[in-house]
């Protein structure tokens, strides 16, 4: 009789304690999420701070005309990409406190497996004891009928509270590989928002070179400005114009067979928020703004340091920046990916390239951020934004186009101009 009550008691005991293990850590898990709290609080702030500079931004951009007013606009960008810093680094913060969290939860929940075996062994020892003798020897052990079957139950009950705590065991296990992933992935966002930080803030150094610049070459004099403008304006549409007559004598016959059936989501937006300012084409615009009087790409509103992503998955077949050569006014900074679809997407006016030749690109990827380079509009030469070119990839080739006044150093994608497309065909 006493060892069916030891029996049924250790049982118990070992049921009770695992399943009312109480987590280590648990103050420290406790103060971990009122950290992340607060930062997500900051962060919330920070992005309506966000909000609001985009605002002025945009607005500065389209009075930008006047030399004040550019510096003013420059000034903006400033301030907005160092409350882009602060708020990253805010991220970078929140992050690792997500980590500690992780850490901490990741170890109580080994150690509550730890517990769960124990329970588990602990019962199995009873067992084993109760069935060490044959059913007749425990029989004779017993003094009545009656103790020998609540023996039986109570071995029952342990079979019962093994497969109980087996079933949890195997509950824990799957929390634990589930924590361990979501470690992983943080300690990935961990890195990636580190990297932003470092872009953003060399994007913020650009900015503040481009305003040093401006007033060097201007002496601070609107005149000065003016002048400098159009000269740079000259230069941009006499080698557009050499561009367009070299490309309009490639030999090329679109075979659009090849292409991809023209419909929405061919291709991807390369910005979250998608504002076009300029169309494929012939447009009031592009008679307005190139000698050829058509845009070979649309235009797309994105402020100085916006992230850029593939418009698909697919190689990057060159990269290439046309202000290597002082007076060239082109792309800027250049990306083009090769889709492998029948399609060739070029990103240009970059202030950051993050790609180089032959990596593979996921579709929203960022390759890349916005910015000033090249021979921007509006704004003369100084209008962030992202122009986006859609070629039939079999006729674009990189070539240095030796034959320009202004551009002979350097290289660009050229193709003949029936093999420009529309991109809001594919987007």
């Amino acid at each position: 009789m006493k060892r069916n009550i030891k029996i049924v008691f250790l049982g118990l005991f070992l049921v009770f304690t695992a399943s009312f293990y109480a987590p280590a850590y648990g103050a420290d898990i406790n103060d971990l999420k009122s950290q992340i709290d607060a930062k997500n609080e900051e962060i919330r702030k920070l992005e309506e701070e966000m909000r609001q500079y985009k605002g002025s931004i945009e607005g500065a951009q389209l009075l930008a005309k006047t030399l004040n007013a550019q510096i003013a606009k420059l000034n903006a960008e400033i301030k907005a990409l160092n409350t882009q810093i602060v708020l990253t680094s805010k991220k970078i913060s929140k992050k690792e406190l997500e980590i500690q969290q992780l850490a901490y939860e990741i170890k109580n929940t080994e150690t509550a497996m730890i517990e769960r075996q124990k329970a588990i062994k602990g019962i199995l020892i009873s067992l084993n004891q109760s069935e060490e003798n044959t059913a007749f020897e425990a029989f004779l052990k017993f003094w009545t009928i009656s103790d020998f079957f609540t023996e039986l139950e109570n071995i029952e009950v342990l079979n019962g509270k093994i497969r109980e705590n087996f079933d949890k065991l195997a509950g824990l296990k799957i929390e634990l590989e589930s924590k361990k992933g979501s470690a992983e992935v943080a300690n990935k966002d961990l890195q990636n928002l580190k990297n932003d930080l470092v872009d953003q803030k060399l994007i913020q150094e650009q900015g503040k070179t481009e305003k040093k610049s401006i007033l060097k070459a201007t002496k601070n004099q609107e005149a000065e400005y003016q002048k400098l403008l159009k000269d740079r304006q000259a230069k941009k549409e006499a080698f557009e114009m050499e561009l367009f007559q070299f490309e309009s004598q490639l030999k090329y016959e679109l075979d659009k067979s090849k292409l991809p059936q023209v419909g929405k989501g061919v291709l991807a937006w390369p910005l979250d928020n998608v504002f076009i300012t300029q169309y494929f084409g012939k447009t009031v615009d592009s008679v307005r703004l190139y000698r050829s009087g058509t845009h070979n790409g649309i235009d797309l509103r994105a402020r100085n340091g916006t992230p850029i992503k593939s418009a698909g998955p697919g190689k990057v077949t060159a990269t290439g920046n046309t202000d290597l050569q002082f007076g060239c006014y082109s792309y800027g900074k250049w990306i083009l990916i090769d889709h492998q679809n029948g399609l060739a997407t070029l990103y240009a006016h970059l202030s950051i390239i993050k790609v180089v030749a032959g990596d593979q690109i996921a579709s929203d990827q960022i390759i890349g951020y916005s910015g000033y380079t090249g021979a921007v509009e509006p704004a003369g030469i100084l209008g962030a934004h992202l122009h986006l070119t859609v070629f039939a990839s079999s006729a674009v080739t990189i070539q240095r186009y030796t034959s320009s006044m202004n551009c002979k150093n350097v290289s660009i994608p050229v193709a003949n101009p029936n093999a420009y497309l529309d991109p809001l065909l594919y987007l």
